[in-house]
C-alpha cells in the first residue's frame, strides 16, 4: 500500500532581528517542498512565529508567506494573546516532522530545538547543544580553540563591562594593544550580520561595541583580515557530508547585511577558483568543524583565506543558512549535483535517520 505523506510542520519568523530574512528563507523552502514529486511526500503546515513569540496557525502563516513581510500586530487576529508561546496551534498534534526555517535568537540557538526534543519529536538540523554553540560565537570560538582549528584573533567581552568607563577604557586598550585596527565588532549571538561593525580607530570601537552591547550581552572583537570568503555546505546525520566551495566576492568595504541580502551587490563563484588541494581541505575542515560542535542535519561553514601568504582560518558555522534567492547553502548543493526539491527532502529525510 502506498505510504500516507510525511505532515512536515513548517516553523518560521521568530522573535529575533533575522525575522524578515526568516520569511525570504520559508518561501524558498515551502516551495519546494510542495512542487515535483515532493507533492506526494510531503504535506506541508506552516507555521508562523510573531516577532513578539506568538505562534499562528496555518491560515496566518500562509498569509504572511503570500506577503512576503512580517505582520503587524494590527494585521493579526484579534485580540492579541500574551506575547511568548501560551500553546502550539491545534494543527501542530498531527506533525511528524518539525522544519525550522529561522534565523538568530529563539529558533536558531537551540531553544525551539529543546522544544520538538521535549515533544519527542524529529526535526530538520542540529539539536540542542551544536545549535547553542554554533550560536554563540564566543563558546564557537572556544570549541573551535580546543579542536586546535585556526582562528583569526579574537577579544571575548561581556557588555556589562562597558558600563563602568575605567572598564570600558581598559577594553578599547587592550583590543588595540592584541588586535589593533581595523577590527570588526560583532554581537555574540546575532546572524546575518546584524549588529556587525568595522571599526578603523578608537571612536568607531567605542561606538561598534555600544551598538553590539544593545543587542547583545555578550561581545566579540574580531581582528580585521585581508582574505577571500569561502563557505562550505555540510549535510546528513549519521554521516556528515560536504558540498563544493564556494566564495563570496562584493565590492563593499565588507559583506555588511545590505551587502548579504541585496541583489547586484554581491557575487558567488561556485566552485571557488582555488586549487584542487585547498578545496579538499576546506571541504576536511567543515566536516572537522561539525563534529566539534555537535553540529548536524545542516550547516554552512565559513572561511577566510589569505591567498598571499597561504592561511585558512575558520570564521564560524551556521547552523540553520538561509535559503533566499541569495543564499549560498542551497546553491553549494546545487552545483554539488543535489537540486532545491533533492536538497529538502534529503533534509527530512536526516532528521528522521
Amino acid at each position: 500500500m502506498p505510504q500516507s505523506p510525511v505532515r512536515i510542520g513548517l516553523v518560521f519568523g521568530g522573535a529575533s532581528g533575522e525575522h524578515a530574512v526568516s520569511i525570504r528563507s520559508a518561501n524558498t523552502v515551502i516551495a519546494a517542498l510542495e512542487r515535483g514529486s515532493n507533492l506526494e511526500q510531503f504535506n506541508v503546515t506552516a507555521f508562523y512565529i510573531d516577532r513578539d513569540g506568538r505562534w499562528w496557525e496555518e491560515s496566518v502563516a500562509r498569509s504572511v508567506l503570500a506577503s512576503g513581510q512580517p505582520a503587524e500586530p494590527d494585521q493579526l487576529p484579534q485580540p492579541l494573546p500574551t506575547p511568548g508561546l501560551q500553546t502550539l496551534p491545534r494543527e501542530a498534534e498531527s506533525i511528524d516532522v518539525w522544519y525550522p526555517v529561522l534565523h538568530g535568537p529563539n529558533g536558531e540557538d537551540g531553544t525551539v530545538q529543546g522544544l520538538f526534543t521535549l515533544m519527542g519529536k524529529p526535526f530538520v538540523g542540529s539539536g540542542v547543544l551544536g545549535s547553542a554553540l554554533a550560536m554563540d560565537k564566543l563558546a564557537m570560538k572556544a570549541a573551535f580553540a580546543a579542536a586546535g582549528l585556526a582562528q583569526v584573533p579574537y577579544v571575548g567581552l561581556n557588555a556589562s563591562a562597558l558600563n563602568d568607563p575605567q572598564q570600558q577604557n581598559a577594553i578599547a586598550d587592550r583590543i588595540e594593544q592584541e588586535l589593533g585596527y581595523p577590527c570588526f565588532v560583532k554581537p555574540a549571538n546575532l546572524g546575518s550580520s546584524v549588529g556587525i561593525s568595522k571599526a578603523r580607530n578608537r571612536e568607531q570601537l567605542l561606538e561598534g561595541l555600544k551598538e553590539a552591547a544593545g543587542l547583545d550581552p555578550r561581545i566579540v572583537v574580531e581582528q580585521g583580515v585581508t582574505a577571500r570568503e569561502l563557505e562550505c555546505a555540510v549535510l546528513g546525520k549519521r554521516q556528515l557530508q560536504a558540498s563544493v566551495v564556494g566564495e563570496i566576492r562584493f565590492d563593499a568595504d565588507w559583506y555588511d547585511y545590505t551587502t548579504k541580502y541585496s541583489d547586484g551587490l554581491s557575487s558567488t563563484l561556485i566552485p571557488a577558483p582555488i586549487s584542487d588541494a585547498l578545496q579538499n581541505q576546506v571541504r576536511n575542515l567543515a566536516l572537522e568543524a561539525c563534529r566539534a560542535l555537535c553540529v548536524e542535519g545542516m550547516a554552512r561553514v565559513d572561511f577566510f583565506y589569505d591567498d598571499a601568504n597561504n592561511k585558512l582560518w575558520i570564521n564560524e558555522i551556521n547552523t540553520l543558512p538561509g535559503f533566499t534567492s541569495l543564499s549560498m547553502y542551497p546553491m553549494l548543493w546545487q552545483a554539488s549535483g543535489l537540486e532545491l526539491e533533492d536538497l529538502v527532502a534529503k533534509l527530512v529525510d536526516s532528521a528522521r535517520e
